[in-house]
């Protein structure tokens, strides 16, 4: 059955057409984000969710959401998401960071000329017939120092643009590397020099715990007098109120907001302040940005729907189209070897410990873990998928410790994984052969070959003779077929253990009859999930 999708905003008819012409089946209804009710209603039709802004995907969307696997928002913000409900949930949240990169930062320097030369109040002057040609002194950009909060993907091109105009550009941004900030022509400095140096502040980061209001009050006033802000990142990096107060008293010359800390902003303290522009969150709406980012989300939806490519992702590691085609039988045994370890666990587990060996250490890690976590965590919940399984595994304070290795041993690559808990570890390794079938190569340390099966019986026991023929007659007498057969032990006459992959699920009374011969010191059904 094709994926279905709901788009419930107003994208694009060339975005609509992308999901037909990649065979998804679609829905386009853009007034019914308006209508959470109805919204609720009908999300249980559907596989993925394509927004806008108007959109709230609530909790209580997500709980209607029976069938959804992917949210797509045409865009960077995503406040009106619940992420971490999406993620407990299993739905993967993507936007599209790059579609209206230059379209935003070309409002910031818009804001910036504008708040410069009081462009706004003077075109309000003039059109109401005066002409205060001596009122509206402004100052140029060039040879002024531009102070960039956020030198990113918006913060960078802003960057760009400013050192053409001339201007100065000193940076403040954790992540910004000396080599990075030199290529980029900028000076990278610390917050509280920043704040002291410019003489235009422009705020390019997105609103966390972190940056929430990251011009403060007590940030403002370390500000150099005369100096001018510009928002058009997030609302909620400025106290505006504290804003207010300085740009009333002089300190600050002037500011240009496109955001506020509260949307639609029908008020605000700096409404009717003079030198103080503000436009109602245009920094992406311009004809070109809307377009690219309605393509891009349906690009992206469609990718993940029907290859499973997962990009720009906000709760899952990102894998590429190309990556998920070359992964997808690593991806599948990281699954099963999570899934045989957690459903051999009983216990509370502490620790995940997994290894990742020659071609396997150089892919893409992040997406392997969370598929074997997903495969752990299946057994206490079953509707657990690799987007809620870290978050399950973060509530239960499980300890994740990735390594990886150079070839090692006799296969091109492996993965192991070991799960820790307060009363013992245990571990299986994999790997995956050149028609793509994942392997069992090893468990508790005993080499094996086994073919993973949907059906499968696990057993350990002391390297005595009748062990093939005490599973396989009793297999016989039941009428379960076995499909294979694998044998490992330690040493002649020490542990072994016996994996076979049943046609169909062993019966209680199976296991009871195994469990009566006295051979065996364990005797676990294990079910998998194959394609």
């Amino acid at each position: 059955m094709a994926p279905k999708v709901l788009i419930s905003d107003k994208l694009s008819d060339a975005a609509v057409q992308i999901f037909r012409d990649r065979g998804i089946d679609v829905d386009f209804m853009p007034d019914l984000g308006k209508d959470k009710d109805r919204l609720a209603e009908l999300i249980g039709q559907y596989d993925g969710l394509a927004i806008r802004s108007a959109t709230k995907v609530t909790p209580t969307i997500l709980d209607a959401a029976t069938r959804l696997k992917v949210i797509g928002r045409a865009g960077i913000g995503v406040d009106n998401v619940d992420k971490e409900a999406a993620s407990k949930k299993g739905v993967i949240v993507m936007n599209t960071p790059f579609g209206n990169m230059i379209t935003t930062a070309e409002h910031a320097i818009a804001m910036m000329f504008a708040v410069a030369r009081q462009i706004p109040e003077a075109s309000a002057s003039t059109h109401a017939g005066k002409w205060e040609k001596s009122k509206f002194m402004g100052v140029e950009l060039t040879a002024k120092t531009l102070g960039v909060i956020g030198a990113g993907n918006i913060g960078g091109i802003v960057c760009d643009r400013a050192r053409g105009l001339k201007m100065k550009v000193i940076a403040y941004d954790p992540f910004l590397s000396e080599e990075k900030a030199a290529k980029m022509g900028v000076e990278k400095v610390e917050l509280d020099d920043l704040l002291k140096r410019a003489d235009f502040i422009t705020l390019h980061v997105p609103l966390t715990d972190t940056t929430r209001n990251i011009l403060s009050r007590e940030n403002l006033e370390k500000t150099k007098k005369g100096v001018r802000i510009i928002n058009c990142a997030r609302g909620g990096l400025v106290d505006e109120q504290a804003l207010a107060e300085m740009l009333k008293s002089g300190h600050v010359a002037g500011a240009a907001f496109d955001v506020f800390a509260e949307e639609p902003a029908t008020e605000n303290p700096l409404f009717g302040l003079p030198n103080v522009v503000c436009t109602p969150h245009l920094g992406a709406a311009t004809t070109e940005a809307q377009e690219n980012v309605a393509l891009q989300v349906a690009e992206q939806m469609s990718n993940y729907l029907l290859d499973g490519a997962v990009e720009n992702a906000l709760n899952m590691p990102s894998m590429t189209a190309e990556e998920a085609k070359v992964m997808g039988p690593w991806v599948a045994l990281a699954g099963h070897l999570g899934s045989f370890v957690g459903q051999m666990t009983d216990e509370p587990i502490k620790a995940i410990n997994i290894l990742y060996d020659g071609v396997v250490a150089d892919m893409n890690l992040d997406a392997l873990n969370c598929a074997v976590i997903a495969g752990i965590m299946k057994k206490v919940n079953p509707d657990v998928n690799m987007v809620s399984a870290p978050v399950i595994a973060k509530e239960r304070g499980i300890k994740i410790s990735t390594t990886n290795q150079d070839k090692s041993g006799a296969f091109e690559g492996y993965i192991k994984v070991t799960v820790v808990t307060d009363k013992r570890e245990r571990s299986i390794a994999g790997t995956c052969f050149s028609d793509g079938k994942p392997r069992f190569i090893q468990i508790k340390g005993i080499n094996i070959d086994a073919e993973v099966g949907a059906h499968m019986l696990y057993t350990t026991n002391e390297d005595i003779p009748g062990i093939i023929g005490t599973l396989g007659g009793t297999m016989g007498r039941h009428g379960v077929n076995i499909a294979n057969f694998t044998l490992g032990r330690a040493a002649a006459g020490g542990e072994a253990i016996a994996l076979l992959y049943l046609d169909a699920e062993p019966a209680e009374d199976v296991l009871e009859e195994l469990e009566k011969t006295g051979m065996f010191q364990q005797i676990k059904p294990l079910e998998f999930e194959v394609a």
